[in-house]
């Protein structure tokens, strides 16, 4: 049976970050909305409560059951988790008279195996309006700050599990020896194995698979993308060429990469039909200038011709999708869904239009898990590190009308200038990069002749996790030989610019 940490989720910015860190130490975990029912099964190792934006002292303030957890499995509070612990068991929180937040120095003040290993003074970062000014009867004070005297706690008496509230938030990167503290819980509090990796996702991932499909059938839609490729190897190693894959190219895909990906798609013996759109896709675009517009009308038709296909498939009983955990999270958090702020992220429709079960296999796991699975699973360096490209491909970085000719211009230059990140060591240090052409044209002069031609900008942005980006400082030099050979080698862009916004207040994507 599967080893299980439980996080609950107060609403914090933070806690997909305590998930990592968890996930990193080979331990499995789960984040669900504090206010969701749960059963502590035989797997279940440990509880974290996260942080949170309340402070435990409003009406309104999310409260759990502590003492029910620990009857059963050891606690740590974090930050919000802390306070509502000591508030929960007669202690006393109060609003500090600064808000606490920044980088602090902690204080250890009696030796613990939550602390094993940890300096004697170590940086933790704050972010805290509330703090603990009393504990309850029953608890010590294992670490404190030069401005609080609760940074770390736990409960001494013996009639439970062990419970544990830090004040400050060791998941992140500032708490230079957070990820220590969170793994001396995991093992020496918790008693995890530590044996959730790759192979061992991959193992089990498989033989779930095959309990899930049985002698059924799966259709799916693939991309060539890291997520929907890796879903589609573990279902092909669970039911074979019953996995039935569906390749569209819809006319804006980088140049060369509909053959591409087929091509891998056939080397990692996957089941794919590639369907050649192009010309739908273009007619479907034609007059179309508004970015929603495009979305939107590139998303229908994407549906139509994945039903198309997929009805000459007989038999089928299951859609595979690639939804990876941040979908899932998003989807049950404690505010509720985000605003809709892009509307390409997932194919919507599919499973009620088709009256098919979904099967997921990526579904709990990040970003970085599922290239770790990729790479597990023998899947090409290329595919699994390649930058992410949205859902609508190049019509959105076409701004305005999209046809073939500009499709074919774009191709061109967003290759030489892909090509070009990897020739100069470049392609692995930004976190997304692409060619934008853009709605004018300017005059240029070539030889004895003077052009009227587009111009494209050039965009690449360094980043964690896609939230927030800075644009990434690529060297002059660098920037003049792409330049040079696009203006060289691509017949109707004359001029190349440099974008050097950052989200927010721009956005990755031009539209």
């Amino acid at each position: 049976m599967t080893e299980k940490i439980l996080i609950l989720d107060f609403g914090s910015q933070f806690t997909q970050l305590i998930a990592r860190c968890v996930r990193e130490a080979n331990v499995y975990c789960e984040i669900i909305p504090y206010n969701k029912a749960f059963e502590i099964t035989p797997g279940l190792k440990g509880i974290i409560l996260s942080g949170s934006p309340f402070s435990v002292n409003e009406p309104s303030a999310p409260v759990v059951d502590i003492a029910s957890m620990i009857a059963r499995v050891p606690v740590l509070g974090v930050c919000y988790g802390a306070q509502l612990t000591a508030k929960t068991f007669g202690g006393r929180v109060d609003k500090s008279n600064k808000r606490e937040y920044g980088r602090a120095t902690l204080l250890q003040q009696l030796p613990d195996d939550l602390l094993q290993g940890v300096s004697h003074q170590s940086q933790v970062w704050m972010s805290h309006s509330d703090s603990i000014v009393t504990l309850p009867d029953g608890f010590a004070v294992l670490a404190t700050t030069d401005s609080i005297p609760v940074a770390a706690f736990k409960k001494t008496t013996t009639d439970s599990h062990a419970l544990y509230g830090l004040q400050f938030h060791p998941e992140v990167y500032h708490s230079t020896e957070g990820k220590q503290i969170i793994r001396n819980f995991l093992v020496a509090i918790c008693g995890c194995s530590q044996d959730w990796t790759p192979a061992s996702f991959v193992q089990e991932t498989v033989a779930r698979l095959k309990e899930q499909i049985g002698d059924g059938s799966v259709i799916m839609a693939l991309s060539g993308g890291v997520d929907s490729t890796v879903a589609a190897t573990l279902i092909s190693k669970a039911i074979g060429n019953r996995l039935h894959g569906i390749f569209v190219d819809n006319g804006v895909l980088r140049k060369n990469e509909f053959e591409q990906v087929l091509d891998i798609y056939k080397q990692l013996d996957l089941n794919v039909t590639g369907i050649d759109a192009k010309q739908r896709f273009y007619d479907a675009l034609a007059n179309q200038t508004d970015p929603e517009h495009k979305r939107k009308a590139i998303g229908k038709l994407f549906i139509d011709v994945f039903n198309e296909e997929a009805h000459k498939v007989t038999g089928v009983d299951f859609l595979g999708q690639g939804t990876i955990y941040p979908d899932v999270i998003e989807s049950v958090s404690v505010h509720g869904p985000s605003a809709t702020i892009k509307s390409h992220h997932n194919v919507g429709g599919l499973p009620e239009t088709m009256k098919l079960s979904l099967v997921e296999p990526l579904r709990f796991l990040f970003k970085d898990e599922v290239r770790r699975v990729g790479a597990e699973l023998g899947i090409p360096h290329d595919l699994l590190y390649r930058h992410p490209f949205p859902g609508p491909g190049l019509a959105i970085r076409i701004l305005g009308e999209v046809n073939a000719e500009k499709v074919a211009l774009l191709q061109a230059a967003d290759d030489i200038y892909v090509q070009a990140l990897k020739q100069f060591d470049l392609y692995n240090k930004v976190w997304q990069a692409g060619t934008i052409l853009l709605p004018v044209k300017s005059v240029g002069v070539m030889g004895d002749e003077r052009t009227y031609e587009f111009t494209v900008a050039l965009r690449a942005v360094t980043s964690v996790d896609g939230m927030t980006a800075d644009w990434a400082h690529l060297p002059y030099e660098f920037l003049a030989h792409v330049s040079n050979e696009i203006i060289n080698n691509v017949k109707g862009i004359n001029r190349v610019v440099y974008d050097i916004s950052s989200k927010p207040p721009a956005t990755i994507e031009w539209e």
